[in-house]
């Protein structure tokens, strides 16, 4: 855990410390990549990216991992493989492919691994001791590029070696399979080719890579392999699932370094070898990498925090870092149909993202936000559904709603300008009338059911978590319907947003609580209640349990709170769900539940769970995160709570818990600064209760605020004090069963 400090000055002083240090200091001066640990969550499960990579980048080049298991490609121990182009961020269960391994000694295909040592991540960088071959090997990268410098400490033979059959395999349903590859010697510097993979976590089809690999330095020699035979040939064809690969082989002097750039592409050798040899000119391996890092810091700098110690700031600057890696940006790199359309690519998933990764970037990266929905209403415009999760350029899988529906009413209610909303709106209508072929790589399954009894109903799977992310999808829908001027649509999804109450049964009691989701068979009558902790693909709960999912129902708080048994009654319910260790923070289901005491008038409950999971849930180890990082959903929680406000997605509405620094300053851009300020702030969390706050100088008596008060920036004051106060109790945050709701007066458009 992070170590707890007193602050020296009073807080009046650190905030105008702040304001004079951030109006004066310009966001590309900023040095934030300095404050980011990237190995913070590669193990516990986290899965996060150990590597170098630019935002966003197509291109993720980091070490691969001997027997790490079957999904993923990097763990802090065991013995390294080499270094491919392709990987995830807090997912896994695909890519990790064109592998590249400097080797000393015999070449043994399908045999090179060794000890590592010394090894050091940076964003942008990437370097660890091979002393099993006595290379130093430093990585960097530009969005489609990866660039190496392998420094050889013995003099004697030296190879260079790129293996194209070598992945993550995957298990069962979820195996990545290698189909085959061409591999050609073009000079003792250059080779090229393009291998082909089908398979992994999404279940996806063929997906091509091409390569152009050119080196600095003129090899002695090639070798190629086919079937893990040595030979000379200069073009090398796999028709099948067997090794095969290239050695680059050298005479080298100790102390001598080689560097190599492999340009990628999904589309074409050609644009390959346009990536390589645009995006790196030439083997300036540090210019690359200040390139790299400046661009990091310039996305890092979009948030200014103070008030907390070294460990809180490395923590919160690599969350931020980790909410920046995916989707990534394939623009120019889509072999499906041709579009003047932004290109993003690895969303796994959006089921994970859309609840606080998505709009984080609505707010410190709103144009890159902007292109990430383009590029969902272009994939449905051109492959007939807006995905929840597509990776290798192929949809699938979907795991609860059609989650996308939020990210569109999310861009909506805010105001991003530049997306078709037409369209989008198409789009969502069809994910909510249109049953698709295949229901886990797309669209909705158990429309037929939920569309004519108001739930999905027993057995089609995930019966329960559908139902629920589906009524919730609706009323985003009927947000957008409403915003377009399109009534009678705005009212009929208003009537299926409610559709979550169908599975209520008020009866069920568990543990002194009363009223939970349950099972329900197509005739209407209850299925015995399903108490499997975890469920997954072919459960009534995905990922969660009743206790999570019961309470799901972001649109309409105040009409869960009723059904409860009233406030008190909602009150003892959360109470339950945390003490007895229902709430599972290593999973996004949850993401809402601390802030859903604010319905209850309890600001102060929230303040203690928020606090709880901030210090015990996340820190700066390499177990710092709690479960899977999944594309920055994890990290993006931890982002927003620390600066004292959360996101109800898909609403134009933040809720206020406590923050974990005594000042943030969020850059909207333009010019646009949010502030956030926490008088008599204590990093012990022991003045962790709001007693007053204004925003822009004006009092606020409610513990949320709407986006449309913020999009100009402003600055929120927050008085903290160490005892429950009454700030915040009397107004809840919207419900569409508040009296004389609006549904359109959410869009702040």
């Amino acid at each position: 855990m992070h170590s707890k400090v007193s602050i020296a000055r009073p807080a009046l002083a650190v905030a105008l410390t702040l304001v004079v240090t951030m109006s004066a200091l310009p966001a590309s001066a900023a040095d934030h990549v300095s404050e980011v640990d990237p190995f913070i969550g590669s193990d516990w499960f986290g899965d996060v990216f150990v590597g170098a990579t630019t935002p966003f980048g197509m291109v993720k080049l980091g070490p691969d991992v001997f027997g790490y298991g079957y999904r993923k490609g990097f763990k802090s121990t065991g013995e390294i493989r080499g270094f491919s182009h392709l990987h995830l961020s807090g997912g896994s269960g695909k890519y990790d492919n064109i592998r590249v391994m400097p080797v000393t000694g015999e070449v043994r295909p399908g045999d090179f691994h060794s000890p590592r040592a010394n090894e050091q991540a940076s964003p942008g960088y990437y370097a660890v001791d091979l002393p099993g071959y006595g290379v130093h090997a430093e990585l960097t990268a530009t969005r489609r590029t990866g660039v190496h410098r392998y420094t050889f400490s013995r003099t004697g033979d030296a190879h260079i070696t790129l293996d194209l059959d070598l992945l993550v395999p995957g298990k069962g349903e979820e195996s990545q399979k290698f189909l085959g590859a061409d591999l050609k010697v073009v000079s003792p510097t250059e080779v090229v080719g393009v291998a082909h993979y089908a398979g992994g976590w999404n279940e996806g089809g063929r997906y091509d890579v091409y390569f152009d690999m050119m080196t600095d330095t003129p090899a002695g020699g090639t070798r190629t392999w086919l079937g893990g035979k040595l030979g000379t040939d200069r073009d090398v064809h796999a028709a099948g699932p067997t090794p095969v690969g290239v050695s680059f082989d050298y005479k080298v002097e100790a102390g001598q370094a080689i560097q190599a750039k492999v340009g990628i592409s999904f589309v074409s050798l050609d644009q390959a070898r346009r990536n390589a040899r645009g995006e790196v000119r030439d083997f300036r391996f540090n210019d690359v990498r200040q390139a790299a890092v400046a661009a990091w810091n310039r996305a890092l700098a979009r948030i200014e925090v103070a008030g907390g110690d070294v460990a809180q700031r490395r923590t919160f600057y690599t969350a931020l870092y980790h909410t920046m890696m995916m989707p990534s940006d394939h623009t120019g790199e889509n072999p499906k149909w041709t579009s003047s359309e932004p290109y993003y690519d690895d969303f796994q998933a959006i089921w994970d993202t859309f609840r606080s990764q998505g709009p984080l970037l609505t707010l410190i990266a709103p144009d890159r936000q902007r292109d990430i929905v383009r590029s969902l209403v272009d994939t449905y415009r051109h492959a007939g559904y807006m995905p929840d999760a597509r990776v290798g350029n192929d949809n699938g899988r979907t795991q609860g709603g059609s989650n996308a529906d939020v990210l569109v009413a999310d861009a909506f209610v805010k105001g991003l300008s530049g997306i078709d909303y037409k369209a989008a709106f198409e789009a969502m209508l069809k994910d909510a009338t249109v049953p698709p072929a295949d229901a886990r790589k797309e669209g909705r399954g158990g429309l037929d059911t939920y569309n004519t009894l108001g739930y999905v109903a027993l057995p089609t799977e995930r019966a329960g978590s559908r139902t629920v992310e589906y009524a919730y999808d609706d009323f985003t829908i009927a947000e957008v319907a409403c915003g377009l001027g399109r009534p009678e649509q705005a009212a009929l999804y208003t009537r299926h947003a409610g559709n979550w109450t169908n599975l209520w049964d008020a009866g069920d009691e568990h543990e002194g609580v009363k009223g939970f989701l349950r099972p329900r068979n197509a005739d209407g009558s209850w299925a015995p209640q399903y108490l499997v902790r975890r469920g997954t693909w072919p459960d009534f709960y995905y990922e969660g349990d009743l206790w999570t999912y019961s309470i799901y129902a972001p649109q309409d708080v105040r009409r869960l709170v009723e059904m409860s048994g009233g406030k008190e009654a909602f009150v003892k319910r959360l109470d339950t769900t945390f003490d007895n260790l229902h709430f599972d923070i290593t999973n996004e289901p949850g993401f809402l539940v601390p802030d859903l005491y604010l319905w209850a008038g309890r600001p102060d409950r929230t303040a203690d769970r928020v606090t709880t999971f901030l210090e015990r849930a996340f820190n700066d180890t390499k177990g710092g995160i709690p479960g899977n990082d999944d594309s920055g959903a994890m990290s993006s929680w931890y982002a927003f709570q620390s600066m004292g406000f959360y996101p109800n997605p898909g609403q134009d509405v933040y809720l206020i818990g406590t923050p974990a620094f005594a000042d943030s300053a969020v850059d909207l851009g333009g010019g646009r600064i949010f502030r956030v300020h926490a008088e008599h702030f204590t990093p012990d969390h022991t003045n962790r209760y709001v007693q007053s706050a204004t925003l822009d100088g004006q009092r606020l008596d409610t513990a949320w605020f709407r986006h449309g008060q913020i999009a100009r920036g402003g600055q929120l004051t927050l008085v903290m004090g160490p005892t429950p106060s009454s700030w915040g109790t009397v107004m809840p945050p919207p419900s569409m069963s508040d009296p004389g709701f609006t549904l359109c007066s959410r869009s702040s458009r």
